[in-house]
């Protein structure tokens, strides 16, 4: 469990600036979805809407969005040892500013009060759950045309852990979207924690960031000091606040799981990520990228194939010694952006091409021997991923390497991680194993298909 306190000085703004966090790619947006959408917006404190989501609320806002907030606490314990202020008027202040916040934020939206305890959300799980279905029926819309707005559940308070957690089940259970904003993560964290390179990001425009300045403003409880004496500091420190005075928000995103459409989803997204970089994952540059091509590269069980597929080529930068080891060569990818970038590096490969293909539903003709899906496989739906395996398993000569290869941490926004993708293709194929290599970071597996000369 991560320890810390509101008083640490934490990781500075400009560490996170630096560490590439504005390349994130954006949430997918479509002002005509969002008038159509229920966000059921969940804060366990006063001041957790404003920080981790009111320039989001602002936008929801504007776009005619259906709009819920639930707050569970009143925040009464934030001040403790407060010489001047009892429990029970902190939480008639707090509760003063939250309406003041979200009726600047999103003026006429609905909001409930669920006059749980600060700090035992842990007790009362069942409670919010009940609170966040009735206001899912209140809406009257289908699953997939809900989405839940939660704090991140690995942020390091109890409170938002519990209700991020709570969260989760409910989207995942009832195939709701989930969008979880991260709080206290931008203290205690720092760009090595990985983690968030896999979010997305809402931009913000000016109208939105003032609002989300003045809704933090109306915490002046939390942003000022109660009083001069000891007991009643300032709980939001200066430093603090500048991780939200971004011209975006992040979110770790998980899309309805009812009407799926991942493919379409990461082909929107990576194309977007590749047209503000040429190599937004740092591809050519990164130890961890070179270090992984090398060993993906000598794990081939043969030297040479007669004809190399890859899936998801991304930029080329694999592709490109694939094609030295191949007699014909073709690397497939969602993004068209990105496989510009792919042709460059083939060019100098008369036999080898890269092409605009959306998997599994496009899918190229001929077989192979060599078939290499790396970093992908997770960016499928189960359903799209039982699909594609089974496109590999119509597409690989007999005896013909699949080489499986992807991140082991969690991948935010989507429903697989690697475990699971190369679960999914031991248990359809049924192939044998001829190597399986993990490590903290990723992990590599060969299958071999039946039937080669032996």
């Amino acid at each position: 469990m991560v320890t810390f306190t509101h008083a640490d000085t934490g990781t500075a703004e400009s560490d996170w600036l630096a560490s590439g966090l504005a390349a994130l790619p954006e949430l997918p947006l479509d002002k005509d979805e969002l008038a159509g959408t229920t966000f059921v917006v969940l804060a366990a404190h006063p001041d957790d809407e404003s920080l981790g989501a009111g320039g989001f609320l602002a936008k929801l806002h504007a776009a005619g969005a259906d709009i819920k907030v639930l707050l569970c606490t009143a925040g009464e314990a934030s001040h403790p040892e407060s010489p001047t202020t009892t429990p029970e008027q902190l939480a008639a202040v707090r509760l003063t500013e939250f309406d003041a916040a979200v009726s600047g934020l999103a003026p006429g939206a609905s909001w409930q009060f669920l006059e749980l305890p600060d700090g035992r959300l842990a007790a009362n799980a069942d409670r919010i759950a009940d609170a966040v279905r009735k206001a899912v029926a209140s809406s009257g819309r289908p699953a997939e045309n809900v989405t839940i707005v939660a704090p991140f559940r690995s942020d390091g308070h109890t409170d938002h852990d519990v209700l991020g957690s709570t969260a989760a089940q409910l989207a995942e259970n009832d195939g709701h979207g989930l969008l979880e904003y991260p709080i206290w993560y931008w203290l205690w964290a720092g760009p090595e924690h990985e983690t968030w390179r896999t979010w997305v990001r809402v931009p913000l425009e000016a109208s939105e960031q003032e609002a989300k300045a003045a809704a933090m403003r109306a915490h002046a409880s939390q942003t000022e000091p109660l009083s001069g004496q000891p007991g009643d500091e300032t709980l939001l420190s200066g430093t603090f606040l500048e991780h939200f005075q971004r011209p975006w928000e992040t979110f770790a995103w998980h899309p309805s799981t009812a009407g799926n459409n991942s493919a379409k989803d990461a082909e929107r997204i990576f194309d977007e990520v590749h047209s503000r970089e040429e190599d937004p994952w740092s591809y050519t540059t990164s130890w961890y990228e070179r270090r992984k091509r090398a060993l993906t590269l000598a794990a081939l069980p043969r030297e040479s194939y007669e004809a190399g597929l890859e899936l998801g080529c991304s930029i080329g930068t694999l592709s490109e010694e694939l094609a030295k080891r191949c007699g014909t060569f073709l690397g497939v990818d969602a993004s068209s952006t990105a496989l510009e970038e792919a042709s460059k590096r083939l060019s100098g490969f008369p036999s080898a091409e890269a092409r605009h293909l959306t998997m599994p539903h496009e899918w190229p003709e001929g077989t192979f021997d060599l078939v290499v899906l790396s970093e992908t496989g997770y960016y499928l739906s189960p359903e799209e991923l039982t699909e594609l395996l089974a496109r590999i398993h119509a597409s690989t000569r007999p005896g013909g390497t699949l080489l499986l290869c992807h991140w082991r941490h969690p991948i935010s926004g989507w429903q697989l991680d690697a475990e699971a993708v190369h679960a999914m293709a031991r248990t359809q194929l049924d192939w044998p194993t001829h190597g399986l290599y993990r490590e903290k970071d990723f992990m590599l597996e060969i299958l071999v298909a039946p039937g080669g000369a032996t």
